[in-house]
């Protein structure tokens, strides 16, 4: 049995905005075809999207705390990449302790100033490759300005009721799914990745997923 790439549990913050986590590395592949209840789990209805935006819907539950996820971020742009015609990537930021919570507002206000594309994997690299002090609000403000970004604009949105609002609907849609760990796929909001040994098998199982539901939405 493989661990997972993070784990946690629930805690309290903002009304119920928190779960606790901790990155926990994996390794090893395995190969297709996939098992319900070992890779991915089939999660119960009524499925519930992150939005209503494309075909089929894959989503990855990540933090820019997590190092799993700084490592999975280059494959996952080229996962990205690589879907279908009409299938949406998307991104969605977990707050599982009051120390991911930043990293969660600046997520929600760099998407609101349409900065995410630019930013996402140069945040990663700052953070986990040159070592650059990003762990609180203030860090993260000045990494965005220094990618051209209004620093108190930034701040505005970030620190904003709209995005306390906005990050507990993610809470609570990451609850609904299930997710104790990050990188974590969640497809259509009908399958979550599972027990998952390698980042390209997170590719592969995600790839997967995806035919599947195309094929599945096709025979309708």
């Amino acid at each position: 049995m493989s661990k997972r790439f993070a784990s946690m549990r629930m805690l309290a913050l903002l009304g119920g905005l928190v779960l606790a986590s901790a990155c926990s590395a994996a390794s090893n592949s395995a190969t297709a075809p996939y098992t319900n209840g070992d890779e991915y789990v089939t999660l119960p209805g009524p499925h519930q999207r992150y939005s209503n935006d494309g075909k089929v819907e894959v989503v990855e539950v990540f933090s820019y705390a997590c190092i799993h996820c700084a490592e999975f971020a280059p494959d996952a742009e080229k996962l990205r990449k690589a879907l279908p015609p009409g299938v949406k990537f998307k991104l969605l930021p977990a707050p599982f302790n009051q120390a991911w919570l930043p990293y969660a507002r600046a997520f929600y206000a760099a998407k609101q100033l349409g900065v995410v594309q630019q930013t996402h994997l140069k945040l990663f690299v700052e953070k986990f490759a040159q070592h650059y002090p990003l762990n609180s609000l203030d860090d993260l403000a000045d990494f965005y300005a220094r990618q051209g970004v209004n620093r108190a604009k930034f701040m505005q949105i970030a620190t904003s009721p709209e995005a306390t609002t906005a990050l507990k609907a993610d809470l609570a849609l990451i609850q609904k799914w299930g997710v104790d760990a990050t990188p974590t796929i969640v497809v259509d909001g009908k399958y979550r990745s599972n027990n998952i040994t390698s980042y390209s098998q997170l590719v592969a199982l995600t790839q997967w997923l995806v035919k599947r539901e195309l094929a599945e939405k096709g025979g309708k």
